[in-house]
């Protein structure tokens, strides 16, 4: 069979493209110490730093930082998006140009390291600085170190407290039933009961996020440690994405109340009195709607059911296994996973340090949003956890969307999904 990209991309192909290519780390345990001259021209791909502002900060300040105490190491950047990142990272693999310094997704290392497209890390970074446990977790793979986190971009539930008030609602929900319960109250029609105002806001954020969020409550998994078995097929999946299909049902939701990308939010807006978020709202109050933070009328929970729960996504810095330049590219890793350059990156995107060693900082005591977050990092799950997920992730979001807007139930879309899941599994 021919690879060629396309049928590499249909197939969401990191396997086809790390079998048709060969692509694999000259492996094992002696790419750990990266050993040789740290200099070299390498390449580093990021998502992180997009636009301007990111690029000023990435190349006029930590760049420098790094290069003045690497001098003898260039780094080419190459800029993409977390949309386009697979797609980047996929015709790099097929093409033998695998960037030496790439940051991904959390979910992403699995299915790399897998590959062997990823060099294991010394794993006593994993103790140069403070991590919670649940932070690092998803840096790890078979036992090993990959990569180290950066900054985290957790999933909350945000609400208007100045519509609590007004509907004599003294408290956020404890749970699923006064969550849906508080929506029916704070939601509004007109005259011709068209909704102007949802309760709840649960489709402004990515669907996959929102429904694991809920699964994480709901004390569901998606698989099984061993990453072989799909868990979020029993009635603690069904119930997650059923509560979609329910507050909508209740009038108090709906499909078409979304917020596109960069505009203000429902909740900015006053057209949701609740709403699903990332933490890094609070960047976007602050700079489009600055009288709601200054007036306090904006508070956030933690989303709970069975248990509190909060999705942690985010971004980690690891190194390419066939990188040429070794130790440029792993001192490249472990400048990027100092607090020195994780703290202006979280500041510029409103982002949560990936290392507790920053709670003290004036940037996170003034975030309400992200002290939140870091308040309560023992609480938080992450997505992924089977080196298939690259393939699984891609099919979350349209299959759940196809019990949303009606099309089959809850369980038939959950069913779907896990047989989906089952097959990409077995074709590790």
């Amino acid at each position: 069979m021919e690879y060629t990209r396309r049928s590499v991309l249909t197939a969401l192909g990191l396997g086809a493209v790390a079998a048709a290519t060969g692509c694999s780390a000259s492996s094992g345990d002696s790419q750990a110490t990266a050993d040789g001259p740290v200099e070299g021209e390498i390449s580093l791909l990021t998502p992180l730093f997009e636009g301007s502002t990111g690029k000023d900060l990435l190349e006029g300040k930590l760049l420098p930082a790094f290069k003045q105490k690497n001098p003898n190491v260039m780094v080419k950047v190459d800029y993409t998006t977390y949309a386009a990142l697979n797609e980047k990272i996929t015709t790099s693999l097929a093409g033998g140009l695998m960037p030496d310094v790439v940051m991904l997704g959390v979910g992403w290392i699995p299915p790399f390291a897998h590959k062997k497209v990823l060099a294991p890390l010394p794993d006593d970074l994993a103790k140069r600085y403070e991590y919670e446990d649940r932070v690092l977790e998803p840096s790890r793979y078979d036992g090993k170190l990959y990569a180290l986190p950066m900054v985290l971009d957790t999933r909350i539930v945000t609400y208007r407290k100045d519509l609590f008030a007004e509907a004599g609602i003294k408290a956020p929900p404890k749970d699923w039933a006064e969550l849906r319960e508080m929506s029916k109250e704070l939601a509004r029609s007109d005259g011709s009961g068209k909704l102007t105002r949802v309760g709840f806001d649960p489709f402004s954020i990515d669907l996959r996020q929102c429904w694991e969020t809920f699964l994480f409550a709901n004390d569901g998994n998606l698989f099984d440690e061993s990453g072989q078995q799909v868990k979020f097929n029993d009635d603690r999946g069904v119930e997650a994405l059923q509560l979609f299909l329910d507050v909508v049902k209740d009038k108090s939701a709906d499909y078409s109340f979304k917020s596109s990308a960069g505009q203000p939010t429902t909740l900015q807006q006053g057209r949701s009195a609740m709403m699903m978020s990332n933490n890094s709202l609070w960047v976007q109050l602050k700079q489009q709607t600055p009288e709601l933070l200054k007036e306090d009328k904006v508070g956030a929970f933690i989303l709970a059911n069975k248990v509190p729960a909060m999705l942690q996504g985010g971004t980690m810095v690891a190194r390419s296994a066939s990188s040429k330049h070794a130790a440029a590219a792993q001192a490249l890793v472990e400048f990027m996973g100092t607090p020195e350059s994780i703290l202006p990156t979280a500041q510029q995107r409103g982002s949560v340090p990936g290392v507790q060693d920053l709670r003290t900082s004036d940037y996170v005591k003034e975030n309400g949003f992200v002290k939140l977050a870091l308040d309560n990092m023992s609480k938080a799950r992450s997505e992924g956890g089977t080196a298939a997920w690259m393939e699984i992730r891609e099919k979350i979001k349209t299959t759940l969307e196809t019990a949303v807007v009606g099309k089959r139930s809850a369980k038939e879309a959950i069913d779907e999904l896990a047989n989906l899941s089952k097959e990409a599994i077995s074709r590790l």
